[in-house]
């Protein structure tokens, strides 16, 4: 192998090695940096799992309490249980939704029950023991005659000496706890002082034991796979439990000494793994990009040098036979003539190949014109199949001929590419804006129904065509993203409405209003990659308004964002179709 060739391959697979390197520390950086907002949102969504769950025990806690003051307890713990006691407790458990509710005396006998159960022992448990001190007692486990789980609250009844006379237990279903979160995201379970898993969202997960170091054990059968590694600051557990928790997690927990349990939570990390997967194969690509370039820009100097060296040595002997032989001058002269033109002709087809090669960097950008019609083909594609599915074959037909205007669109756009390598381009055309805010709507009519948006728009109101100056697919890829951006803006609320309205006055202009929390940062919210939304999420990057202000500013229009009394509002503002932009 030449030196010169092992020289170049050795460079080659040090700038190799050197990307993997930085894509690596890329990757590392961040994945910690989505694990840091994982962490954040998690903590939140436990936090608030936790209030759900004190919050519907306190309610039972309250009833409790406000029952064992009841004057019809009073009265029965003096003189003995009654019908009216009886309708009392029966009409507490109904009203609550408790599994039962039962007045005992001092002694622990029970006087009444809603469910006329009679629950033995209960002088002993630790909650009726605790009621007997004027205190309100807690206590948890599973019902023997039920095999429910339940939690218990017991409140003291005090008589006309202050001293307890009795006991009002309420019996909480911890099945009808979880039933409102049973299959929520993230997977959160709660354990006891006994470190057993009492409430969770994951039944597959229930009365499983935990470790020292955190590790849950089933209560039979074989140890499921189990690991826990970290990242920076964040536990990572590695399980293989159920297809219902994450096989590769960020562990959560919190300390609730009002209940006298440990809430934990798996939150799946796969979103954030992916994110920073894909912010390094952008760094990777963007240093293998320059490093190609530079490969062949040295390469070309190189091949250059080597011309010249050939060329001065080639130039050196003919001189020197020129100075021996006198009789050879016409044949050395027509040699320099000959390698002269030679060299003039190499540097101009390498003059050429630069062109050539600076033209195909700039075809480069033709993938976002490209992607745009293949999204609207994709959407019409997905209404068509939902048409089809619904025995609506004119509908699904209207789609096929809009997929193919699409590909006609596609067409036009690689044609473009071509003028463009000849310095042609296809000029912006006559557009019908509300045509082009028609088929918006029709592509989010779909998402605006699954959302339960309601869209404030009608054609009818303008009576024709409304001409602007712009392109079809690059303005109705603008008012899908607007639309799309607003119904995102308001999936945490019940009221969902969208206003699309055409100003066509003496300025043209399009606004698109909703009534969501509005624009945190208006001055930001068209800056590449800026975005609201939580990191994974099936939901995207930050690329669509940016894209947007782009597409609206090519037509030599503008796009401005700006909150309202009742929401969030874009306005589009446009130039109307003059004949003369025909010229």
């Amino acid at each position: 192998m030449k030196p010169s060739l092992l020289r170049r391959l050795i460079i080659v697979v040090l700038f190799l090695l050197a990307v993997v390197a930085v894509s690596g520390g890329v990757w590392r950086y961040g994945y910690v940096q989505a694990l840091a907002q994982l962490a954040q949102r998690g903590k939140a969504d436990l936090s608030l799992a936790t209030d759900r769950l004190t919050g519907q025990l306190q309610l039972y806690q309250q009833l409790a309490v406000l029952t064992a003051d009841h004057p019809t307890v009073q009265a029965a713990l003096t003189s003995g249980a009654n019908d009216e006691l009886q309708n009392l407790l029966q009409k507490s458990a109904d009203k609550t939704a408790a599994l039962d509710v039962f007045l005992a005396d001092a002694d622990g006998r029970v006087l009444a029950s809603a469910n006329q159960s009679d629950p033995a022992d209960i002088d002993t448990t630790p909650y009726f023991v605790r009621a007997l001190q004027g205190a309100l007692g807690e206590g948890h486990g599973t019902r023997q005659d039920t095999g429910n789980r339940v939690y218990y609250f017991a409140a003291p009844s005090f008589g006309k000496d202050r001293e307890v006379v009795g006991v009002l237990v309420v019996v909480a279903n911890i099945d009808r706890v979880e039933s409102d979160w049973r299959g929520a995201r993230p997977a959160v379970f709660f354990s006891d002082d006994r470190n057993e898993v009492f409430i969770s969202n994951r039944s597959e997960l229930l009365f499983w034991r935990q470790g020292e170091n955190g590790r849950l054990f089933p209560p039979a059968g074989p140890e499921p796979a189990f690991a826990i590694g970290h990242i920076g600051a964040y536990e990572l557990w590695l399980t293989d439990w159920s297809p219902y928790v994450p096989g590769r997690a960020l562990h959560l927990h919190q300390d609730l000494p009002i209940i006298g349990m440990r809430a934990e939570a798996l939150i799946d990390v796969d979103p954030a793994r992916r994110l920073a997967a894909l912010q390094a194969a952008v760094v990777a690509a963007v240093f293998l990009t320059f490093g190609a370039f530079l490969f062949l820009a040295t390469e070309r100097r190189r091949t250059l040098a080597e011309a010249n060296a050939r060329l001065e040595s080639r130039v050196q002997e003919r001189t020197k036979e020129l100075s021996e032989a006198n009789v050879a001058l016409r044949h050395e002269v027509a040699e320099r003539t000959s390698a002269e033109t030679a060299l003039k002709q190499a540097q101009a087809d390498l003059v050429q190949a630069g062109k050539l090669s600076a033209l195909g960097q700039m075809s480069a950008g033709i993938s976002h014109e490209l992607n745009q019609p293949l999204m609207a083909i994709q959407q019409y594609a997905e209404n068509g199949s939902a048409f089809i599915a619904r025995a609506k074959p004119e509908r699904a037909a209207d789609n096929l001929q809009r997929i193919s205007d699409m590909a006609a669109r596609m067409s036009r756009i690689i044609k473009n590419l071509r003028a463009f390598a000849r310095n042609e381009s296809e000029p912006v055309g006559k557009v019908d804006l509300v045509q082009v805010i028609e088929t918006a709507v029709e592509l989010a009519a779909a998402r605006l129904k699954s959302d339960h948006v309601t869209l404030d728009w009608d054609p009818s109101r303008y009576n024709g065509p409304v001409w602007a100056r712009g392109g079809d697919v690059r303005l109705t890829q603008v008012f899908v993203n607007l639309i799309n951006n607003a119904t995102d803006a308001m999936l945490d609320q019940e009221d969902r409405q969208i206003r699309i309205i055409i100003n066509n006055s003496s300025k043209l202009a399009v606004t698109v209003r909703d009534i969501g929390p509005g624009i945190k940062e208006p001055d930001k919210v068209f800056e590449p990659f800026y975005s609201t939304k939580t990191v994974g999420s099936s939901e995207g990057m930050g690329l669509g308004l940016s894209i947007s202000y782009g597409l609206v500013q090519s037509f030599g229009g503008n796009i401005r964002g700006s909150n309202t009394t009742t929401g969030a509002m874009f306005t589009v503002d446009l130039e109307y179709w003059q004949e003369e932009d025909v010229a």
